[in-house]
């Protein structure tokens, strides 16, 4: 049965006192996650993932990790990189690209993502929708609708 705190500052205190859940990836923390080798981490993700880098990474991903890095180095203590903008929405996203805005292309224009350590193992294009959803149920009321109904 859970104690009964008689004042405020006995349950102030132990709410201050609550720990947050830490980020872990498939067991691995986020502190451990940002200094796996690359190949430790190829372990780690999904089989599609791990089929495509073990056939190596071709010259437009890593051209895009480099201007992630580039953006990273440039951008000032505590503040967010320049968005790099990118095509590639078939990018696995790596615990290096943490942190980076990416503006993810959805055939219109750009949606700028920041990279979360929750997106770790996802695709870019998972984070930019390509349509726009439909609403249903707009328009009900026929006096000033578009469409008038046969008769």
């Amino acid at each position: 049965m859970a104690e009964e705190y008689t004042t405020g500052e006995e349950a102030a205190a132990k709410k201050a006192a609550r720990s947050f859940k830490k980020y872990s990836y498939r067991g691995v923390e986020l502190d451990e996650l940002l200094d796996l080798s690359n190949e430790a981490f190829i372990e780690l993700v999904h089989a599609r993932a791990r089929r495509r880098f073990q056939r190596g990474l071709k010259s437009k991903p890593m051209r895009l990790i480099k201007k992630l890095r580039a953006a990273k180095k440039e951008a000032p203590p505590n503040g967010k990189p320049a968005t790099v903008k990118t095509h590639l929405r078939d990018m696995i996203i790596v615990p290096e690209m943490i942190g980076s805005v990416v503006g993810v292309y959805n055939g219109k224009s750009f949606t700028t993502v920041e990279v979360k350590p929750e997106m770790t193992g996802h695709y870019l294009g998972e984070f930019s929708i390509t349509y726009k959803p439909v609403g249903h149920g707009r328009g009900a009321n026929m006096a000033n609708s578009r469409f008038v109904p046969l008769k």
